[in-house]
């Protein structure tokens, strides 16, 4: 077996220290630029690998963030961790990415998961089945820096990144004012997750902005999802006064909504209009193509990484509790232009 190579290799070859070599392979900045550029090509020619225990044993630090999402299956979530390890890999983290698949027992599995990993900081955006927090109270405890992002809970006082929901609530259903649609529904998401219960209060913000009564029967508590569209379509159109249009949560529930409503004979955009939440990659794919709300994924990301790394860097105090919010922009398509 081949013997790895160690610092001590590359600095026998040099002629230099151990300790050199270890500051110049770390970009220290009392090592010149000529020392760094030797050292790292002899590290390459000898195909030196780092002992990653090592340092972080030396250090206290892994370099690792964890990073717990609800589900792999939306691309949302793939768009935002390619922002989060983009800007990790510049800075010199690995990310190790835990899937809760909606359930607060997973969630829960994930977090001691990432304390076990001794992760240098933990970014979340929550399940929609978790009722109890103690979990993330405890990351707290522990002074592991922590931070929410899209799915969020100001009630534990944790740092977060998301989209303003309510102005891009409030933009879509003006939206489908302002295309000539009369008589508005909206399916939910649970509503203890904060960007659900915001994008409600969105929703009824632009009713009352342009003087249409609010009516309780046309909110359907959905659990974002294709099959929740499809059930709060099929809810709606068996109202005796129907709505003409839905402003639905999220993108899948509003596909479901779209597959309800071609099954059932009816025309998106001229009988019924239809708009999601999220900006969802398959969008812009399926006919007709649907109306969203942007949430700006990747910058969410970007945003959610600058925000841990503070925070671990301790730039930002992890008692100061942050808020960061981006703002929406509105895309609108087939599924909600009327002719």
């Amino acid at each position: 077996m081949k013997n790895k190579i160690t610092i001590s290799d590359i600095a026998k070859e040099l002629g230099i220290a151990p300790a050199t070599v270890s500051r110049a392979l770390s970009n220290h900045p009392e090592i010149s630029a000529s020392t760094k550029k030797k050292v790292k090509a002899v590290a390459e020619r000898l195909d030196y690998m780092p002992n990653k225990i090592a340092s972080s044993l030396r250090s206290g630090k892994t370099k690792l963030i964890g990073v717990l999402i609800p589900t792999a299956e939306h691309l949302f979530f793939g768009s935002v961790i390619h922002g989060i390890s983009n800007l990790a890999s510049q800075h010199g983290y690995d990310v190790l990415i835990y899937q809760s698949n909606e359930s607060e027992e997973f969630e829960k599995k994930g977090i001691d998961t990432f304390i076990g990993a001794r992760v240098d900081g933990i970014l979340v955006s929550i399940s929609k089945n978790t009722t109890n927090f103690s979990h993330f109270k405890s990351v707290k405890e522990k002074n592991i820096p922590i931070a929410f992002f899209d799915r969020t809970n100001d009630d534990l006082e944790i740092s977060s990144v998301c989209i303003d929901d309510y102005l891009g609530a409030f933009m879509a259903t003006e939206s489908l004012i302002k295309s000539g649609y009369q008589r508005i529904a909206h399916i939910s998401g649970p509503q203890h997750i904060k960007a659900f219960s915001e994008r409600i209060r969105g929703y009824k913000a632009a009713l009352e902005q342009y003087n249409i009564l609010f009516d309780a029967s046309l909110i359907y508590s959905g659990d974002i999802s294709i099959e929740a569209g499809r059930k709060g379509a099929t809810y709606f159109l068996n109202l005796e006064n129907k709505p003409d249009a839905i402003f639905a949560v999220e993108d899948f529930t509003a596909l479901g909504v779209l597959k309800e409503l071609k099954e059932k004979g009816i025309q998106v955009p001229d009988a019924f209009g239809v708009i999601g939440f999220c900006n969802d990659l398959f969008g812009e794919h399926i006919t007709p193509s649907l109306s969203t709300v942007d949430q700006k994924t990747v910058q969410m990301g970007e945003e959610a990484f600058h925000l841990i790394y503070e925070l671990i860097s301790k730039k930002v105090e992890k008692t100061n509790h942050q808020k960061r919010i981006l703002t929406p922009t509105l895309i609108t398509r087939e599924s909600s232009k009327r002719n």
